[in-house]
């Protein structure tokens, strides 16, 4: 593992306490480190955060997605159900700006770090707190994964294909959702702290099931409204017409957004069916809904003449929007992505490892990585010694005791 010098960041001096584990939390803190903050993640002895051990290991038998998920934070261990461990981890939550945990509702509270409890010491801390259904409410204490909360948060009831089981993506959705909203939440807080004399801290209260809630769009003002349950419509957009995926003679499929007025007539005349661009029916998105069939299988029966690049070739040409449907391979190869710099390059164990980058990206002060995810308690000596001044025989002491 290495670390590198890099320009200065717009969260350069912000210290963060990661008391997270596993995606929710730590992505947020993830965001954070990557754009400057000194964000200490606090971790249990011996094996870490669980997911160090998840999916695709190294060879070492740590997580190829723990260098990303790590990259910039200072880790070290402690032993939360000792009563010393959370001395020291409440001395560092006082030295912070803000605290991130992604504990159920209450675990906090029990060990004496609720944001009561710290708040009478470092009055200016931001306590963001993620889990499943939010701090408050008749569901509060409920164990939240992702999975059932993307399914009451009303993703999972739009997202597959009519009469058949829903569908979850092959991703963590609703954790990653709940990160972003932490990371935004905690920066209109410390905005906010800025602006009162007092520089008063606050909580930042996230809900997993809310973050995918956010995402909705028009689906409770649809029914409210007009009584309209929004159900699952396949690879298509309910209510926008044409936007779907379509089968090309080289058994790939492309993705194609036909949906505005002046953008379908193009396509159309592009597809081969100057008929359907002129066709009054059709010279609006109202009347294309009626027509949706026709049209999918128009555009269909004209992509299925051409391999894949011939059709985007050609939509391209025509200004129409379109495009391949990208694995990770397609990804790593294709120009574009590389000229945006979307793989940032780390090394690990003497290897060089290709992790992605993080947007938004910032014109004058951009974030990076500055090393990848360190192994556990790399940081213990230059956290517990340089922040909370433990001498060595201190800190080994405490690793004897199975506190750090």
């Amino acid at each position: 593992m290495t670390e590198k010098n890099i320009p200065s960041r717009p969260l350069d001096g912000v210290r963060v306490l990661e008391l997270g584990q596993l995606i929710a939390g730590p992505f947020a803190g993830n965001i954070l480190a990557y754009f400057g903050a000194e964000v200490i993640k606090v971790e249990p002895a011996g094996k870490g955060d669980p997911l160090r051990q998840w999916r695709v290991l190294d060879e070492s038998g740590t997580s190829w997605w723990w260098r990303s998920l790590g990259r910039n934070k200072k880790c070290i261990t402690l032993n939360l159900r000792e009563d010393e461990g959370r001395k020291l981890a409440r001395r560092l939550a006082d030295s912070a700006d803000i605290l991130i945990e992604n504990f159920r509702p209450g675990t906090m509270e029990r060990w004496g770090l609720g944001p009561e409890e710290l708040k009478s010491t470092n009055p200016g801390l931001i306590y963001a707190r993620i889990s499943g259904y939010g701090q408050t409410g008749p569901y509060a204490s409920r164990p939240g994964f992702a999975s059932v909360c993307e399914g009451i948060g009303g993703f999972r009831y739009i997202n597959g294909f009519p009469g058949e089981p829903p569908v979850r993506p092959n991703l963590s959705m609703g954790d990653t959702l709940a990160g972003l909203h932490a990371a935004l939440g905690i920066l209109l807080a410390y905005i906010q702290r800025d602006r009162t004399p007092q520089g008063q801290g606050q909580v930042v209260d996230v809900a997993i099931y809310e973050a995918v809630f956010n995402i909705l769009e028009a689906v409770v003002p649809e029914y409210d409204g007009a009584g309209v349950v929004r159900g699952p419509s396949g690879s298509t957009l309910t209510g926008i017409v044409p936007t779907n995926t379509y089968l090309c003679r080289d058994g790939k499929y492309v993705v194609i957004g036909g949906n505005a007025d002046s953008i379908f007539k193009r396509l159309m005349n592009a597809a081969g069916r100057p008929d359907m661009a002129e066709n009054p029916h059709f010279s609006d998105n109202k009347g294309r809904v009626a027509h949706e069939k026709a049209i999918d299988e128009a555009i269909t029966a004209w992509t299925k003449t051409l391999d894949s690049g011939a059709v985007l070739e050609e939509l391209a040409e025509a200004a129409v929007p379109s495009g391949a449907i990208y694995s990770v391979e397609d990804m790593m190869r294709d120009s574009h992505f590389k000229a945006r710099g979307l793989f940032e390059q780390v090394e690990v164990n003497g290897k060089p490892l290709k992790i992605p980058a993080i947007v938004p990206r910032l014109a004058e002060t951009p974030g990076g990585t500055n090393w990848p995810g360190p192994e556990v308690g790399a940081h213990n000596k230059e956290v517990l010694g340089g922040i909370l001044g433990l001498s060595e025989d201190d800190i080994e002491d405490l690793r004897s005791r199975g506190i750090v």
